[in-house]
């Protein structure tokens, strides 16, 4: 089973993948993990990386889908991955169905963890007020809202269009959310076949 999660920063996205990669044995595939990845590795491919990142510049898609489809065969080995930050783009989003056909797969569901906006920032600036963490910092957290619904919003129709998009309420609490995802996913995870 592959899955798409979709959500704003702060949204719970992390959480979540988290869950299902514990209770269903999915891998979480994350772009910006394997672009520090390379970079840390010190390939060729790393140090472009790395010059791209440190001019303040997005990495092109070429890179991210290069890297994305290194990934592809753990994903089938655990049948299946949640890709978090991937894809950003119409073009990322045909090139992963395309990635995924080749291999006999498809991408199953993509579920949007749909929130109040003005509670996220409420968040954020509370825990930024607790913490001084720099990527809790509201003026910083408003602008990546801005880009995220920005650069979303076009795939959103796309996947709408497959059947493939399923809406969750990500402002419950967690146990909430993570309800809402197993019924989309058809059920709870199976219990461990080693208990």
């Amino acid at each position: 089973m592959n899955l798409i999660l979709f959500g704003p920063p702060a949204a719970g996205k992390g959480t979540q993948a988290k869950r299902l990669v514990e209770t269903r044995g999915l891998i979480q595939l994350s772009t910006g993990d394997m672009l520090r990845a390379a970079i840390a590795s010190g390939s060729d491919l790393g140090r472009m990386v790395e010059g791209i990142m440190s001019r303040g510049d997005l990495v092109t898609d070429e890179i991210v889908i290069g890297l994305i489809e290194e990934q592809l065969p753990r994903a089938d080995a655990a049948g299946g991955a949640i890709f978090d930050g991937f894809p950003r783009t119409l073009a990322q989003a045909r090139a992963l169905d395309a990635m995924l056909a080749r291999r006999g797969g498809a991408i199953d569901l993509v579920i949007r963890l749909k929130v109040d906006e003005a509670a996220l920032k409420a968040r954020v600036a509370g825990r930024f007020a607790e913490s001084g963490r720099a990527d809790d910092n509201p003026e910083a957290f408003a602008q990546r809202l801005v880009a995220y619904n920005r650069d979303t919003a076009p795939l959103l129709p796309y996947y709408a269009d497959q059947g493939k998009l399923v809406d969750v309420d990500g402002m419950a609490d967690v146990l909430g959310v993570s309800g809402e995802i197993d019924f989309a996913l058809g059920g709870p995870a199976p219990a461990d076949a080693d208990t």
